[in-house]
């Protein structure tokens, strides 16, 4: 029988998620001496999303094997991985509520860092009319169910609508088809985007899903205004990620009203000290490569602070202007080594203007010879975070045509 009362246990850093940030953290940590590193992830196997996309773009490697390789490298580093371990909630500013399959656990740490991830947003947050039949996919179900469980018709069906406009939703497609199950369309809301495999109705929206039982159809109003039933029994929402942000809000980890993740500065340190967080969990998703570079990063301050590097002020808050949808980090010290921000716009952008500013002054003046699209973000490095007054207002980063 398991004990109700929870085990007591210290570890030098806990990393929460074992997906490509929490492993690159953990890998880094623990090849650096930093004590025991112990990492929480609550499915059967590590390596977070990429698990089960067998499509390439993972830095070369296909998904899979992108994780089995940053598995292995936390593991050869000496970092402890746990899965089937999830954690639930706070026992005090570093102190976490763990249920694991022997038990209930309370874990201490000196350090927490945060990689809980991204999660897509349910059907019944996306609004979208109709009943509840089965058939009602998002990318990640659909990926899981083809991928990890094989090809299940009662599942994904026998005549597919893949809804969304970024190169998710050509993956989907492309998952759909492996497993032999033909695509009626692509419902992609914007008027532009990635080639999607066709046909793509462009600047269409679903009205409505149809069907008892199992869906029949999607109903959809294209761009010219007129609307029509696209057989189906299955349909896929692709895209539209939200940080996975619970075990933060629930430990009083301020969020970035922005990014709707952690608030952050550039060493990934959040406003609680000693806790961390780095990956996708700071603002939705983007790719594993670039996770994985995150929880790299956040080891260099989880190093320092472990050593005993006092935790910085607030800093200055970075704030979103004009078409630039989000960036992070989204706080500055003006006297620290300087960002590079990631900025992610609102709408298509051709040779956009960057501009930055505090106050009345103006920072930062740029027009940026690039074309910036919705579905992928721009790196950009803050040359002007010197010249900002730490004793000033916020910065308003603004993008504009």
């Amino acid at each position: 029988m398991k004990s109700v009362h929870p085990v007591e246990r210290t570890v030098d850093v806990l990393v929460v998620g074992g997906g490509p940030a929490g492993l690159a953290a953990a890998a880094r940590l623990a090849a650096a001496g930093a004590g025991r590193v112990e990492v929480l992830e609550r499915e059967r196997a590590a390596g977070g999303v990429p698990r089960h996309c067998a499509r390439g773009g993972f830095g070369g490697l296909t998904g899979p094997a992108f994780a089995r390789r940053a598995v292995r490298a936390a593991v050869r580093a000496g970092a402890v991985l746990r899965t089937g371990v999830s954690a639930t909630g706070w026992a005090g500013p570093l102190a976490l509520e763990v249920t694991a399959p022997t038990g209930l656990e309370r874990i201490t740490a000196r350090a927490v860092v945060l990689a809980t991830g991204a999660r897509e947003r349910p059907r019944s947050a996306r609004l979208v009319p109709g009943s509840r039949p089965a058939g009602v996919l998002s990318t990640g179900e659909l990926q899981q169910s083809v991928e990890l469980f094989g090809l299940r018709r009662e599942r994904i069906g026998r005549r597919a609508v893949v809804v969304g406009s970024d190169p998710i939703a050509r993956h989907a497609v492309r998952t759909l088809r492996r497993a032999g199950v033909p695509v009626a369309a692509v419902v992609a809301d914007r008027p532009y985007g990635p080639r999607l495999p066709g046909p793509v109705l462009r600047g269409a929206t679903v009205l409505e899903l149809v069907g008892r039982g199992r869906l029949s159809g999607v109903l959809v109003r294209g761009a010219d205004g007129r609307t029509g039933l696209l057989r189906c029994d299955t349909v896929v929402f692709t895209g539209d990620w939200l940080p996975d942000h619970e075990l933060a809000r629930s430990g009083g980890v301020p969020l970035d009203p922005a990014t709707r993740g952690p608030s952050v500065d550039g060493g990934l340190r959040t406003l609680v000290p000693g806790v961390f967080a780095a990956g996708n969990l700071l603002r939705g998703v983007e790719p594993g490569t670039v996770a994985a570079a995150e929880g790299r990063a956040v080891a260099d301050a989880v190093l320092a602070h472990l050593a005993g590097a006092p935790w910085p002020a607030p800093g200055l808050t970075l704030e979103t202007a004009g078409a630039l949808r989000r960036l992070t980090p989204g706080r500055l010290h003006p006297a620290g080594p300087a960002p590079t921000l990631l900025l992610r716009p609102e709408v298509r952008l051709v040779r956009p203007i960057l501009m930055v500013r505090q106050d009345a002054r103006l920072l930062y003046e740029r027009r940026l010879p690039v074309l910036l699209e919705p579905h992928r973000s721009l790196r950009h490095p803050a040359v002007w975070a010197p010249d900002a007054d730490a004793a000033g207002g916020p910065v308003v980063v603004t993008l504009t045509p």
